[in-house]
């Protein structure tokens, strides 16, 4: 949240050279406040425990954040009981005439599926298209940030030699930028994919900004323009063991995965993970509610997409 000062206090102008929000009294009399409304579309398998950790990372705020769950129309979850769905969930069909302050798009375990072969990809489209008409800001993880660049700027992604997975450094390359105000210039965070998007197909399209990124995992934070799109190609929103349990499962399946780099004491899975990640993803899920959503919204939730082409 910023600090409110007197408009005319010497210490405004050199904090905000900083990039630390401050806040004129003058602008502060004219804020209207309200619970934002933020709409989270689930498509990892295990939808419960994405559901805790995309909440803690929310409720991280001292802003009043009202949360609606949203599922796909006509996808069948394999691995979260239909019961959980029906009784926290409501069909994007039933919210589409609503508008949202922000929205998260989660991961899906899709890295090798070309988009146009996933079976909800036209519904997902939809939903995309929706979004720039009825939501502030959009936040999308992972396997969803690669998808909504492909859907808006065409940008396909390219299969890795071997999987991306394990704990990485990232480096801050727009540090002026609101959502990575009070980043280390480096910092760590987990990445689980297949698949990344070069950096010089980033560059032909003069909306999309890099704010964060490293060579080992190519671009992690992206923006467009106005900070409607929100581009994650990590997931900051990992927990402890999350890694552990996907390298596990790989394991189990045959395909004889790499040990996830960094992720390990000493790199050995028998002495057991470390989180390191989780101030950043605090800060990352903080900044684009404060930043992107609640200081970019507006008071009447029917302006919302207005002045955006439809």
């Amino acid at each position: 949240m910023p600090i409110k000062v007197i408009d005319q206090l010497p210490a405004v102008e050199a904090l905000s050279a900083e990039n630390v929000f401050v806040i004129t009294e003058s602008r502060a009399r004219t804020q209207d406040i309200r619970p934002l409304r933020i709409a989270i579309l689930n498509l990892m398998p295990n939808k419960v425990a994405t559901e805790i950790q995309l909440l803690r990372l929310l409720a991280n705020s001292p802003l009043q954040v009202d949360i609606e769950l949203i599922r796909l129309d006509n996808h069948v979850s394999k691995h979260t009981p239909e019961s959980h769905l029906n009784c926290f969930y409501r069909y994007f069909s039933d919210v589409q005439q609503q508008n949202y302050d922000g929205l998260i798009i989660t991961g899906a375990p899709l890295g090798l599926v070309d988009y146009e072969d996933v079976s909800y990809w036209p519904q997902l489209s939809e939903i995309l298209a929706w979004a720039d008409r009825h939501v502030t800001s959009t936040l999308f993880l992972c396997w969803a940030a690669h998808a909504a660049l492909y859907y808006y700027y065409g940008l396909q992604r390219e299969i890795r030699g071997e999987k991306l997975s394990g704990v990485y450094w990232q480096n801050v390359v727009q540090p002026l930028c609101p959502l990575v105000r009070g980043f280390d210039d480096s910092f760590l965070v987990p990445h689980s994919r297949y698949a990344q998007v070069p950096k010089q197909k980033y560059q032909q399209h003069p909306d999309i900004h890099v704010l964060a990124e490293a060579d080992a995992t190519g671009a992690y934070l992206l923006q467009n323009s106005s900070g409607s799109r929100i581009f994650v190609t990590g997931h900051p929103e990992y927990d402890l063991t999350t890694l552990n349990d996907e390298y596990q499962r790989d394991l189990a399946a045959g395909l004889n995965p790499k040990v996830p780099e960094n992720y390990f004491r000493d790199n050995d899975p028998n002495k057991g993970p470390m989180k390191l990640w989780q101030s950043h993803a605090f800060l990352l899920f903080s900044n684009w509610l404060n930043y992107y959503v609640y200081q970019a919204t507006p008071f009447d939730l029917a302006r919302v997409g207005e002045g955006r082409e439809a």
